[in-house]
């Protein structure tokens, strides 16, 4: 196979020129279980073949709902997709009512989910989808089919001529996958992305990946989310292994389990390591604890390619030696590289884990373009902090009149589903328009500095750009998340979750009696104290009208399951200031 063109025909890619024992690796039962490239092939064509069987057509819908990333998702997608019908994922996390919009609005025919807490949700609105045949778990529960009937059911081989006149009719430009975007405002909308959309992004990211063949990957970011589920592709495409992450909360164990060369991750969880080491960091003493804020500091000045001289480097190679290695063992011991996505990543952790030899690329993309627009690589001076990197070959991006960032190519998606008002509404001459601000600096860099929707006006009519006062003020360890307010205000403002687990460190530390709840915590006026300080120094960075004058600490841990955050973790903005709309008001002195 010399060309890949659909996205059913990366396996037979990776089969034919990496041939893996160990392509797709799950764990269950406390043993690391290795599909190679060749099962990973075969158990495919079984669920083609069964799929087929069970009255599956070109263009019906089905949908995968698991809450972790597991083989049995992928070989379902790769069965899925060569009969010509398409993979609609379900964020897991979503409210019933949203998992009843999203398979009666995709007309979903079948509906396999991953485990127990997944299927009491959808059993609870399954007999309001009118168009649901059937639901299959991945895992054994009593009550509900097995997906091990299904390709129990494609293990007769008779109809794999049938399989093979679907792929056939399979075009580049056929629909692939239904992505319903989670939204920060309204219902989710269902991005239509094709098999040319999502390889043409695979295949230019490709020249990207510093990587080898036979490296291994941990995959544990939502799968359900084009992000992963691109990179998961581009890692079998260029014959990396996968090992799939048993959860969230496993990540450190498996890290060590696995040692993989590259992993992805979203900021807010580079966020949680770094405060984790930290916090390690602060419990030390004497020479030990001065050796790792010297590292520390060492580390926020951090240039790529050398540009600091020979005697930063020199003083580097100390520090990665003496402090940083430790860091790179707790993280399995063989990271080469974490890539960024999903949102903006603070510059200075950037450096600092860049200094301590596990460098984070940092990306751009969306959902509507599958998703990668622009990524940095350390090789070809292709790499520059504070940026998210420069295009893909064959992405086309422009800066509009209003700074708006607008991206053509073969990976912008065909449309909304059932949506064309709202397609128009995002597409421009071909371009579509992402509905972020940015710039393009002379090396050729993107660099994004806020939401276009999220900017507002006070009501002295100067625009405050929240995203980038939120990012700053988010590197204070007391600050968990933020929100700035203020459209149409006199004056920004600001909703903010403490970061409840150091608040309570820093207590113990300063005999500082913060009560027994969350409640009390927020009310706390010593720790409002303590927090306006940390604002005051990060307030200097912006001028005198994006200042935040007045905040308010909310009494609780904002969540996805709480409606504050979307699955991506992006903040709701609407729901969180109607959620605290009596802080807002105190804010405003109403």
């Amino acid at each position: 196979m010399n060309k890949v063109t659909r996205l059913f025909d990366i396996p037979y890619f990776q089969l034919e020129k990496f041939n893996l024992e160990d392509a797709l690796v799950s764990k269950h039962n406390n043993n690391w279980v290795k599909t190679s490239s060749q099962e990973y092939i075969d158990n495919a064509n079984k669920i083609s073949r069964a799929l087929l069987r069970m009255g599956v057509n070109a263009n019906d819908k089905i949908a995968i709902i698991s809450s972790t990333n597991r083989t049995e998702w992928h070989i379902m997608d790769i069965g899925i997709l060569q009969t010509g019908a398409q993979n609609v994922p379900i964020y897991p996390t979503i409210s019933e009512e949203d998992y009843e919009y999203v398979l009666n609005h995709s007309e979903s025919i079948y509906c396999f989910v991953s485990d127990e807490e997944v299927l009491t949700k959808v059993r609870a609105i399954q007999n309001n989808v009118p168009s649901l045949k059937e639901v299959y778990s991945f895992n054994h529960i009593e009550g509900c089919k097995h997906w091990s009937e299904v390709l129990e059911l494609g293990e007769d081989d008779s109809n794999q001529s049938d399989v093979e006149a679907c792929k056939d009719k399979v075009q580049p430009d056929d629909l692939a996958t239904l992505i319903y975007t989670s939204g920060t405002t309204g219902r989710p909308k269902g991005v239509m992305l094709t098999h040319r959309n999502i390889v043409s992004n695979v295949v230019d990211s490709e020249e990207r990946v510093p990587l080898d063949p036979k490296d291994k990957a941990l995959s544990f970011l939502p799968i359900c989310h084009i992000f992963e589920r691109m990179v998961v592709y581009l890692y079998q495409y260029c014959g990396i292994r996968i090992h799939f992450a048993e959860s969230i909360d496993k990540i450190s164990e498996n890290l060590k389990e696995v040692q993989p060369h590259v992993m992805t991750v979203v900021p807010r969880l580079t966020e949680k390591v770094f405060d984790k080491i930290y916090a390690k960091g602060s419990e030390l003493s004497g020479i030990k604890k001065k050796l790792f804020f010297w590292a520390l500091e060492l580390g926020e000045e951090f240039e790529p390619y050398g540009d600091n001289g020979w005697w930063y480097e020199k003083k580097l190679s100390i520090a990665r030696k003496l402090i940083f290695s430790k860091w790179q063992e707790g993280l399995g011991g063989h990271l080469k590289i974490m890539v960024s996505g999903s949102a903006a990543l603070q510059p200075r952790l950037a450096r600092i884990f860049a200094a301590a030899g596990i460098p984070i690329m940092e990306g751009y993309g969306l959902t509507e373009t599958s998703p990668v627009i622009a990524v940095n690589d350390q090789r070809n001076r292709g790499w520059k902090i504070g940026t998210v990197g420069k295009m893909l070959p064959n992405v086309d991006v422009k800066i509009a009149d209003d700074g708006e960032i607008l991206c053509k190519g073969p990976n912008v998606m065909a449309g909304y589903y059932k949506d064309p008002e709202k397609t128009a509404g995002v597409m421009t001459d071909g371009y579509f328009h992402t509905g972020d601000i940015g710039e393009i600096d002379e090396e050729g860099f993107l660099k994004i500095t806020d939401r276009k929707k999220e900017m507002f006006k006070t009501s002295g009519g100067k625009y405050v750009a929240p995203q980038l006062i939120e990012n700053e003020m988010k590197q204070s360890r007391f600050i968990e998340q933020i929100m700035v307010v203020g459209e149409g205000e006199k004056m920004p403002g600001a909703l903010i979750q403490p970061n409840f687990e150091f608040v309570e460190e820093w207590a113990r530390r300063h005999n500082v009696d913060l009560g027994n709840s969350l409640e009390a915590i927020s009310k706390n006026e010593a720790l409002i104290e303590r927090i306006q300080e940390e604002v005051d120094v990060f307030n200097t960075h912006f001028g005198k009208w994006e200042r935040v004058k007045v905040f308010k600490l909310t009494p609780d841990v904002w969540s996805i399951e709480a409606g504050h955050l979307t699955p991506t973790m992006k903040l709701k903005r609407k729901v969180i200031k109607e959620k605290y709309m009596d802080l807002y008001n105190e804010i405003y002195g109403r």
